[in-house]
């Protein structure tokens, strides 16, 4: 919506103040609690739910090819699986039309199956986790269902974020591109 005024200065202004509060309607946001093996979601500045994580069992950090979980501010860059069945196996981000039998004994399988959704995640600080050698996005960190529903509550992943099917599909009509992941130790 733009309001038109002959002076265009004040026009200037206007554009500015309605497109940045037009950015600010995303009021959701991730706390990812390494410690806590927990994923808070917020909205609107109030935590309204709460699921149970796994993060890397490499510990955490940014260097490329650690296989560690990095921290601090990201964002969801891109959402893959819209509407594919709960436990469909993505290879490369691309669906493989296989599911996952899913395991819900605490046993560690040499598969590390990206199933159900990926809310892929980008680094927002240069230096800790965006840029040459530490990028998330190249490292592709990802929160994602799992096949290894039994290890979720514990350090057990290649990096990324592991949820259970049902808690990664429920997030995912929850979030958006662009909201906000605050991963800390």
């Amino acid at each position: 919506m733009y309001i038109l005024i002959k002076n265009t200065l004040k026009t200037f202004f206007i554009l500015i103040s309605l497109n940045c509060f037009a950015l600010d309607t995303n009021n959701t946001e991730l706390i990812i609690d390494i410690s806590e093996q927990r994923l808070y979601l917020k909205e609107n500045k109030i935590i309204t739910e709460s699921f149970p994580i796994s993060s890397s069992k490499y510990g955490e950090g940014s260097i490329v090819n650690s296989l560690k979980t990095p921290l601090g501010m990201h964002e969801i860059k891109e959402k893959i699986g819209d509407s594919v069945i709960k436990n469909t196996i993505f290879i490369s981000r691309i669906n493989t039309q296989r599911l996952a039998k899913i395991i819900s004994d605490d046993i560690d399988t040499p598969n590390d199956y990206v199933t159900s959704r990926i809310l892929w995640l980008s680094g927002l600080e240069d230096g800790e986790n965006r840029g040459p050698g530490i990028d998330s996005y190249s490292r592709y960190i990802y929160i994602h269902g799992t096949q290894e529903e039994g290890l979720i509550g514990q350090k057990a992943s290649d990096g990324c974020i592991r949820m259970f099917n049902d808690d990664v599909i429920y997030l995912y009509k929850k979030v958006s591109k662009g909201t906000k992941v605050y991963i800390k130790a």
